[in-house]
């Protein structure tokens, strides 16, 4: 079927595949493009929009790309970067400074089609270091940003020329944190570029399945089957197309699953009906001993990863199934961060995309049907598909398990920058009538598209909810090295973290596993499960109280797709119950809830 469509220049920003999927949830087919494509390649679009990007615009960072999109008798909308490179194109100034990353206001200078029926103060999200400050004589002024605790306000927050049909928002629209971005983006896919929608995840399941019969021609597929919501979707489509005798199933247990996983897996795909195409090993002595020692979580991440494969041959060639393709229930939000795009910063190496992989899906020896698809389309799709919805609406859970839950050290720890950490977040703690102890560990982030691996900040005090967000926002933003802030569970108020030496151990991944169950539980008995989009528990090897315990954090947040996230405030009753059960644990010291949004932390913590 024919669809209009609506291509999205890919500058390797976290969200160009965002876009695509926010423009096809307007029924509007969205497709990716490079920058370096040739102009003849947009002819059959009806707009364009530009993505964001890691590269500096102020700094002239990849400016070498077809420019020539400009002569284009198409409507182009730029996002961040894009809005920055059709400022400049057309005469404007871009200067680096005014940074800025999360919530802020947009203060829309009158009425404009791009946002027909909006109120004139629009909620937004910013992540960006470059600004707009001057702007080329055939634009205008649609809207400028308020000042807010993340960042300075700012001019020509969103530009246009409905002479020429550019338009550049220096916010993310894509991104569920701008409350009415999904409005904006129909206005101009539907409006400006006169679109038809067309596009549905019935047509998108329809296509999907032809090119899943066309890749695999008469061969058969072995899919890697965590039972996560992606494999479980990934198996059923792979066996609706194909037919079940030419899918097989291989559930690992690979000694980093939650408590009573695999058993728990096996008998759900059991009652989908896939149980005897369902094959199992425990390969958890295994996985251990490829982790021994290491401590880096890109390490930890490659060595999970090629384990996998280790086991996926060993156990295809038992079997006597070699010749099968690699499945695998890989989602977009996988490859964007393992760097998977030209120009994408890696914020963290999926277990499905460590380089063996990557050499094998380069030789067609993989299949992933799932693969342009976020979260909520794979949801989506599974209902389509008929799979029950407790299964559908699990909480994610990462391929490498409690591995990336577990952090490991040396003892040493990690006070790069401390000395003037300390005292910056010891000023911003005292504002908000807290004490903030920055702590001498790192954790993966993301800001601006970029990875950013930072300290934590452990705050401890109470004060209300709206103001412990406050302060982690600011502390994030305003101090150089910190991209996450935790706050204390405990009475105590700490003044030391002491590291410790730890690596990935049995019984340390026992002792996570408990504790997981305990939050796991608590969010069941509390009714807030569903409401929920993921709780991470991570044990920490930092004693706080000196007795020679790790600390636990809890993790849970609000999401739609992965790529932003906000934290969830616990009723008392919840984290009274929590505090009682996980501090009760032998090993245990410290107990702490992170209240850090995404960006500037990834949901995990490596």
């Amino acid at each position: 079927m024919q669809h209009d469509a609506i291509a999205v220049i890919d500058f390797g920003g976290q969200y160009a595949h965002l876009i695509a999927t926010k423009v096809r949830r307007h029924g509007v087919l969205a497709e990716i493009r490079q920058p370096e494509d040739p102009l003849e390649a947009f002819a059959p679009y009806k707009g364009i929009i530009i993505s964001g990007s890691p590269a500096l615009a102020s700094h002239g960072e990849d400016s070498e790309y077809n420019k020539g999109i400009y002569d284009l008798d198409l409507p182009i909308l730029g996002f961040c970067f894009g809005h920055q490179e059709i400022a400049q194109h057309y005469g404007g100034k871009v200067v680096h400074g005014g940074r800025q990353w999360g919530k802020t206001d947009l203060h829309l200078t009158g009425d404009h089609p791009l946002f027909a029926g909006l109120d004139p103060v629009q909620p937004v999200w910013m992540s960006h270091y470059d600004s707009v400050a001057e702007i080329g004589p055939e634009f205008t002024e649609l809207g400028w940003s308020a000042t807010t605790a993340d960042g300075p306000g700012h001019r020509y927050a969103a530009i246009g020329s409905d002479t020429l049909r550019r338009y550049g928002l220096q916010f993310h629209p894509e991104v569920d944190d701008t409350v009415h971005g999904d409005e904006m983006i129909a206005n101009f896919v539907l409006g400006i570029c006169g679109c038809e929608p067309s596009w549905t995840i019935e047509a998108f399941m329809a296509e999907e399945m032809g090119i899943i019969q066309d890749q695999v021609g008469e061969r058969s597929v072995f899919l890697l089957a965590s039972g996560g919501v992606d494999s479980t979707v990934a198996a059923t489509l792979l066996t609706r197309a194909l037919g079940p005798d030419r899918v097989d199933l291989l559930h690992v247990d690979n000694g980093l699953m939650r408590k009573d996983e695999s058993a728990n897996v096996l008998e759900f795909f059991a009652g989908l009906g896939l149980g005897s195409h369902v094959h199992f090993a425990d390969a958890s002595d295994r996985f251990l001993k490829a982790l021994e020692g290491l401590i880096d979580p890109e390490e930890k991440r490659r060595a999970i990863g090629n384990a996998f494969i280790d086991v996926f041959r060993d156990e295809a060639s038992r079997l006597g199934i070699e010749g099968h393709l690699l499945g695998q229930g890989t989602i977009y939000p996988d490859t964007i961060e393992t760097g998977g795009t030209q120009r994408a910063d890696t914020i963290k190496t999926h277990h499905n995309r460590v380089p063996i992989i990557e050499e094998m899906i380069e030789q067609g020896g993989v299949i992933e049907p799932l693969k342009e698809l976020y979260k909520v389309e794979v949801r989506e799709l599974g209902e389509k598909l008929g799979i029950p919805h407790d299964l559908v609406w699990r909480h994610p859970f990462p391929g490498p398990g409690l591995g990336v839950r577990c952090l490991c050290g040396d003892g040493e720890g990690d006070r790069t920058g401390f000395d003037a950490i300390e005292p910056a977040v010891e000023e911003i703690g005292r504002a908000f009538g807290l004490e903030a102890l920055p702590l001498p560990i790192r954790s993966v982030g993301v800001k601006a598209d970029l990875r950013a691996y930072e300290h934590p900040v452990l705050v401890s005090g109470s004060t209300a909810w709206d103001r412990l967000i406050e302060a982690a926002s600011l502390l994030t933003a305003d101090v150089p090295g910190i991209n996450r802030c935790i706050w204390n569970l405990d009475s105590d108020s700490p003044t030391t973290a002491r590291p410790l030496a730890a690596t990935m151990t049995r019984d340390r991944l026992d002792l996570l596993r408990e504790a997981d169950h305990l939050v796991m539980e608590g969010l069941r008995a509390h009714g807030l499960y569903d409401e929920i989009w993921q709780c991470p528990t991570v044990l920490i090897p930092l004693d706080l109280e000196g007795d020679g315990g790790e600390l636990v954090v809890i993790r849970p947040v609000h999401s739609k797709r992965a790529m932003t996230a906000a934290p969830v405030e616990l009723p008392t009753a919840l984290l009274d119950e929590l505090r009682e059960g996980i501090l009760g644990l032998d090993g245990v010291s410290g107990l702490a809830l992170d209240i850090t949004s995404k960006p500037p932390g990834t949901i995990e913590w490596e």
